[in-house]
């Protein structure tokens, strides 16, 4: 077995022209936090969306878990363990905490209408839905409407969805995105604890964030891998420090 759970070789996306993504070759090593991190139209975004198959390379080939995924679906990657949480909070606003658990644990056994038919039929899923709640720190916000919740505690709420998913790779597109100093360290922490096991890879502006919970960091620019490493490494890249100038030092920096 690998010591890399996702890999990409010359990964190439061009839109009429333009080349969005350059020749980016990534290893992400299995149970690290690894982060995408660049200046505003590094390429971020589209790598992202190609690595979760949002959008198809030009050119370049996608392996996860030795398993080429270059042309396959998200619902396809999904089922393999690559599971994405969005960047904008993904949540049913209009039902509870444990009903939005449980929509997801029945999801991922393939019957999306359970739902609708029967609530008995969730209801089997109770159990697993309240430790999954308990795991993010929402144990006492199991009846609360996911509308009403702070912005961070619907974050935490997105999250325990997804790991309903049962994801072997999380891919979190801006975790830290519209949240405040609070729910920054708590989302982080939370990201710290669901890592273990896990693999994670982030696309994250909040780099104080990134310096605290990620193990290796891709700095992308113009489309292309600029410099990787752990966060002392990047940051006292004079490159990166140029990249940088501008839109935020990497040295000290907080939002982005």
């Amino acid at each position: 077995m690998s010591a890399y759970a996702l890999e990409t070789d010359g990964v190439t996306k061009e839109f009429s022209g333009f080349t969005a993504v350059n020749n980016v070759s990534l290893r992400i090593r299995r149970h690290t936090i690894h982060a995408l991190i660049g200046p505003n139209g590094a390429g971020k975004t589209t790598c992202f969306n190609l690595l979760t198959k949002f959008l198809e390379p030009t050119r370049g080939s996608i392996r996860y878990e030795g398993r080429d995924i270059t042309r396959s679906r998200p619902a396809d990657v999904a089922r393999l363990g690559l599971v994405r949480s969005f960047q904008i909070s993904a949540v049913f606003p209009h039902f509870s905490a444990l009903d939005n658990v449980r929509i997801a644990l029945q999801r991922k056994r393939g019957d999306s209408f359970d739902f609708w038919r029967s609530d008995r039929l969730l209801r089997q899923y109770d159990s697993r839905a309240r430790e999954l709640l308990d795991e993010v720190g929402l144990s006492d916000w199991t009846d609360a409407k996911a509308g009403e919740m702070p912005y961070g505690r619907k974050r935490a709420l997105e999250i325990a969805a997804t790991l309903a998913l049962d994801p072997q790779m999380l891919l979190l597109d801006e975790p830290m995105a519209g949240m405040g100093h609070e729910d920054i360290d708590r989302i982080a922490d939370l990201i710290k604890r669901v890592a273990e096991g896990r693999t994670v890879l982030m696309v994250e502006h909040n780099l104080s964030v990134v310096s605290r919970i990620c193990d290796v960091i891709t700095v992308l620019t113009r489309g292309k891998v600029l410099a990787e490493g752990d966060y002392a490494v990047v940051s006292a890249n004079p490159a990166v420090q140029e990249a940088y100038l501008g839109s935020e030092s990497p040295e000290g920096a907080g939002h982005g």
